[in-house]
C-alpha cells in the first residue's frame, strides 16, 4: 500500500539539467513459491519484479543504480537468513509493446535450530528409548510391550504435529523421510520382541511336545513298530488316494489287501478331496526344506544381543547418509 500520512508519500523533483526524479514510499506483502523437497534443510530463491504497466521503453527506461538495495545485511527474519541478493534488468516483449522489467532476487537459508529441538532431537531420543527394551528380560512381557507401544504412539504424535503445520503438498519432504525412518526403527524394535517371544515359547512348546511324543512311543513301541512295517510313505499316499476315490470297489479291494495291518486312524486324518495328495506332499516337502534351511536359535537372548548392535549401527548410518545428502 502507498503511505499517505499525512499526505500521499510521492515526490517529484525537477533538476537543473532537465532530469526529473519521481519517487514514492509504499509497503507491499509479496508471496514466494517455495520448493519444499528439502524442507526444513532447504534454501529458497525469492524474486521481486518491478515493471511499468502503461509505459513502454519508448517512454520510460528503468535501471538499477550502483547500490540499489540497502539494509539487507541488517534484516532479520524469524525462519530465514538472507545470505545474498542479485539484481537484474531486462526487456520483456508483450502484445502491447516492449517493457522494462527490474528484478531483485533474494537467497534465503532456512534456520534449522527450531526444527532440531522440536522434531529431530525428540525423534532421535524416542528411537534410542525403544532400544532400552533390548536390555529388558524377555520374560517381562508387559514392560517391553508397553515401552514399544508408547514409543510408536509418540512417533505418530510427532509426525502428526509436523504435518499439521505444513501445506498439503503431494511430494515427499526431507522431514517426512526422517520421521518415517524413525517410525520404522521404533516399530522394528517392537517386532523384534515379538520374534523373541515367539522363538522362546515356540522352543518350549517343541520341547514339551517332544517329551510327550517320546513318552507315547515308549508306551506304544510295539504298536508303532507294527504300523511302520505295514505302511511306508507310498502306502500312506495310496491310502489317502483310495479314501478320495468315489468307487466303492477300489476301496473294498484296498481294505481286503491290508486287512492284516492294525492301523491307528488318528494318525491318518481324512484328506480334503479338493487337493490332490501329490500337491500336499510337495507342500509338506517344501515346508520341511524351508524349515531346515532356517538357522536354529537355541538361546533367544542371542536376538537381543545382536539387536543391541545392529539397531544403533543402522540408525547411525542412516543419519550420516541423511545429513550428508540434505544438509552438506
Amino acid at each position: 500500500f502507498l503511505h499517505d500520512v499525512t499526505e500521499r508519500n510521492k515526490l517529484v523533483r525537477l533538476n537543473g539539467d532537465g532530469s526529473i526524479t519521481y519517487g514514492m514510499r509504499f509497503t507491499t506483502t509479496l508471496a514466494c513459491m517455495m520448493d519444499l523437497h528439502y524442507y526444513p534443510l532447504d534454501s529458497q530463491n525469492c524474486t521481486v519484479e518491478i515493471e511499468s504497466y502503461g509505459y513502454t521503453v519508448m517512454d520510460v527506461v528503468m535501471y538499477w543504480k550502483a547500490t540499489p538495495v540497502r539494509g539487507v545485511e541488517e534484516a532479520e527474519l524469524p525462519q530465514f537468513t538472507i545470505i545474498g541478493y542479485e539484481t537484474n534488468d531486462r526487456k520483456e516483449r508483450l502484445a502491447t509493446g516492449i517493457y522494462q522489467r527490474l528484478s531483485l532476487s533474494f537467497k534465503l537459508q532456512r534456520n534449522i535450530g527450531y526444527f532440531v529441538f522440536q522434531t529431530y532431537l525428540p525423534s532421535i531420543l524416542i528411537v534410542m528409548l525403544s532400544w532400552v527394551s533390548f536390555w529388558i528380560n524377555h520374560e517381562a512381557t508387559s514392560a517391553r510391550v508397553a515401552l514399544g507401544i508408547t514409543t510408536v504412539l509418540t512417533m505418530t504424535t510427532i509426525s502428526t504435529g509436523v504435518r499439521s503445520s505444513l501445506p498439503r503438498i503431494s511430494y515427499v519432504k526431507a522431514i517426512d523421510i526422517y520421521l518415517v525412518m524413525c517410525f520404522v526403527f521404533v516399530f522394528a524394535a517392537l517386532l523384534e520382541y515379538a520374534a523373541v517371544n515367539y522363538t522362546y515359547w515356540g522352543a518350549r512348546a517343541k520341547k514339551k511336545s517332544k517329551k510327550t511324543k517320546e513318552s507315547d512311543e515308549s508306551k506304544h513301541g510295539t504298536k508303532s513298530a507294527n504300523e511302520q512295517s505295514c505302511l511306508n510313505n507310498e502306502d500312506i499316499i495310496e491310502l489317502q488316494d483310495v479314501r478320495m476315490s468315489p468307487i466303492a470297489s477300489i476301496r473294498n479291494r484296498h481294505n481286503s489287501k491290508n486287512n492284516t495291518c492294525d492301523l491307528d486312524p488318528s494318525k491318518f486324518p481324512p484328506t480334503n478331496p479338493v487337493h490332490r495328495p501329490k500337491v500336499l506332499h510337495a507342500i509338506r516337502k517344501g515346508a520341511l526344506v524351508l524349515k531346515a534351511s532356517m538357522p536354529k536359535i537355541k538361546d533367544v537372548n542371542v536376538i537381543d544381543k545382536y539387536s543391541r548392535i545392529v539397531f544403533p549401527v543402522t540408525f547411525l548410518l542412516f543419519n550420516v547418509g541423511y545429513w550428508l545428502f540434505y544438509f552438506f
